[in-house]
């Protein structure tokens, strides 16, 4: 019985076609001095197997207590099932597999806690329902509620334990996709890749600042392949082999490098040209011999987009009656500091768009549009947009207002009516969206958002095209987990301040 996607056998005729190519590309091991570093073999990491111990522990302990606590029957072997339960349904959604920190929208581990207990209770549902178990169904919800909070804990410290792990890369490819590559990495702090070095690829000249060079392979398949980059692994201690294809290495040839790297215990990575595309969107299939990535498309409807628009009201609704005293003190010390309206209102850019007044406590003068004009000289950043450090326009308390973000929170109303989400791009001024491209226009494809990636990375110190790019990843690969994570994000973000003014 053959293995899905795998190739077929092949006819005596055709391994004698492929018998002299095979010999050409077979790689030798690669020598290294006894005296220099052994190869890059890692330990089992027995952090999975710990956590999926303390999600099982976590859960049947508590819910025994539990059970125990409220007589229910046969309490053991209920908190055992349900325990076994919860390791294994963890397990089986890639809980415990190690990912690194390699997406500016990476959904928070409460977020995929939260989903993987609420799948639990339906399995334990129905496992009630089939099995006519003696067990009071809200006694059991209870008994098992422990054991999120253990998994939400236990998730955040490896995700916090994993943040501060990095990769030590050494590219590989032909010098327009390595330097295409290296600029990208080194231009970004939003992953945990760190470029120690690079080897080329045919005679092409490759220009990198500050980045080694320890080799260059031949533009054409040769028998030190693999010993030239394991050769340079070893000399820069890096951990990953990141290779950038092109016509010169693609193919067997790549295959051939993969072989000797695996085999001397190296991480292989294969740069894709594919560009703001999140991993949940991509899905690996083979056919014919061939690796096909199929692309999800974006979410622009269906239970997800219920699920985001019933979280924005409500989350409106609530976030305006517990923060009504803090409103109110602050529209009052609006009012008293300098003359001028409490509110700010402006028309903004919204979906698809269309305008719609946004509001704003008032942190400038009355007359600031007025003096915008006379300010254009002096724009600190930029593209269609206009921000200043030290604006002469803003007020005391406009200033500290903006430090704190406290000036957006009459958006709440916004949201609350619909023309704008709690999480989102930023809403763009008439003047600015009528000089958007076609690229930029898309940022108008979703709602624009009270918070989100602009604010988490940067705010205004943020170049436009950081913005634009960070927008448009938020508009192709959004979902509501990843809206959780940046509204936790946001809260670190408005406590630091950096970039807000």
């Amino acid at each position: 019985m053959g293995l899905r996607g795998a190739p077929r056998p092949r006819t005596a005729a055709s391994r004698n076609r492929t018998a002299a190519l095979e010999q050409l590309w077979r790689a030798p091991t690669a020598r290294r001095d006894p005296a220099g570093p052994a190869p890059l073999r890692r330990k089992p990491d027995p952090g999975p197997a710990l956590a999926a111990l303390t999600d099982l522990l976590g859960l049947a302990g508590p819910a025994w207590l539990l059970l125990r606590a409220g007589d229910q029957p046969r309490p053991v072997a209920a908190a055992a099932v349900a325990g076994l339960l919860w390791a294994g349904l963890r397990g089986a959604r890639g809980r415990y597999t190690a990912r690194l920190r390699a997406e500016p929208g990476g959904a928070p581990a409460v977020g995929g806690a939260v989903g993987d207990w609420l799948v639990l209770i339906g399995l334990l549902a129905v496992l009630h329902t089939a099995a006519g178990s003696p067990v009071d169904p809200a006694t059991a919800v209870v008994a098992v509620a422990p054991g999120l909070l253990i998994a939400t804990a236990v998730a955040g410290l490896r995700s916090a334990r994993r943040g501060s792990r990095v990769r030590r890369v050494l590219l590989v490819g032909e010098a327009a996709g390595v330097g295409r590559a290296a600029e990208l990495l080194n231009s970004r702090t939003d992953h945990d890749y760190a470029l120690v070095a690079a080897i080329p690829v045919g005679a092409g000249r490759l220009e990198l600042d500050g980045v080694q060079v320890p080799g260059r392979l031949a533009s054409c398949p040769a028998d030190d392949d693999v010993s030239t980059v394991l050769g340079g692994v070893y000399a820069h201690a890096a951990d990953l082999v990141l290779v950038a294809p092109g016509p010169q290495l693609t193919g067997d040839r790549l295959r051939h490098l993969g072989w000797g790297l695996h085999d001397g215990g190296v991480a292989l990575s294969v740069l894709s040209e594919l560009s703001g595309v999140a991993a949940a969107r991509v899905r690996p299939v083979t056919a014919a011999g061939l690796t096909l990535l199929h692309i999800a498309p974006p979410l622009r409807g269906g239970p997800q987009a219920v699920v985001k628009n019933v979280l924005d009201r409500a989350g409106a609704l609530f976030g305006l009656l517990a923060l009504a005293p803090l409103l109110l003190a602050v529209a009052l010390s609006v009012r008293l500091s300098s003359r001028g309206p409490v509110f700010h209102r402006q028309v903004r850019q919204g979906q698809h768009n269309r305008p719609f007044t946004m509001w704003k406590f008032r942190t400038m003068v009355p007359d600031a549009e007025q003096l915008k004009a006379q300010l254009a000289v002096v724009n600190e950043v930029d593209g269609p947009l206009f921000k200043m450090r030290s604006d002469p326009r803003v007020t005391p308390v406009g200033r500290m207002l903006r430090r704190t973000s406290i000036d957006e929170l009459p958006q709440l109303v916004n949201v609350l009516l619909g023309h704008m989400s709690l999480v989102g791009p930023r809403p763009p001024l008439p003047e600015e969206a009528s000089r958007y491209d076609e690229r930029e226009h898309r940022r108008l494809t979703v709602k624009p958002g009270l918070t989100g990636l602009w604010q988490v990375s940067g705010r205004s110190d943020l170049s436009w095209q950081e913005t634009v790019s960070l927008d448009l990843w938020y508009v192709d690969n959004w979902s509501v987990a990843a809206d959780m994570g940046l509204l936790a994000r946001t809260v670190r973000a408005v406590t630091d301040g950096r970039g807000a003014y």
